[in-house]
């Protein structure tokens, strides 16, 4: 069972602490490559960690299951926290996230999407990036752009 939804078991819907990480990738174009969640929202991928992960694993972890790729030479680009990073999901849980972005062009292996968390993954350019992509998805990208 996925660690936050152990948690959940016990504190119900009240807030909670959510560490996970996320994945800059960038091609050799330097375009950045997103997924396309079933709300329509554009992301970078990513997901929450388990018992016993580092960030580093988080990040490889869950790119490989959502995309098939594996990264190497993960950069750490910040670990975003606060109560900017509060939110309130359509099921009523509540959570506060801190997220480790981290960057890498070391990418290897064929591109395979996971159905049941994205319908679609594509690389942009990051002065075209997606209306709809997230605040925070766009915030990330924005600083990976300034260093």
């Amino acid at each position: 069972m996925e660690y936050y939804k152990y948690l959940r078991q016990y504190v119900g819907h009240k807030p909670i602490i959510l560490p996970g990480s996320v994945v800059i990738i960038i091609n050799e174009n330097n375009e950045v490559l997103l997924q396309k969640r079933h709300d329509g929202s554009w992301g970078l991928p990513g997901g929450l960690m388990d018992l016993g992960e580092s960030f580093e694993e988080v990040a490889k972890r869950e790119v490989f299951e959502e995309t098939g790729l594996i990264v190497e030479n993960l950069k750490l680009l910040n670990v975003f926290s606060g109560s900017k990073y509060y939110l309130k999901v359509s099921n009523g849980d509540e959570l506060y996230s801190v997220t480790a972005v981290y960057y890498t062009k070391d990418v290897s292996g064929e591109m395979k999407i996971d159905y049941s968390e994205s319908e679609k993954m594509q690389y942009f350019s990051t002065n075209d990036l997606p209306e709809q992509i997230t605040d925070e998805y766009r915030e990330f990208i924005e600083e990976y752009i300034n260093v």
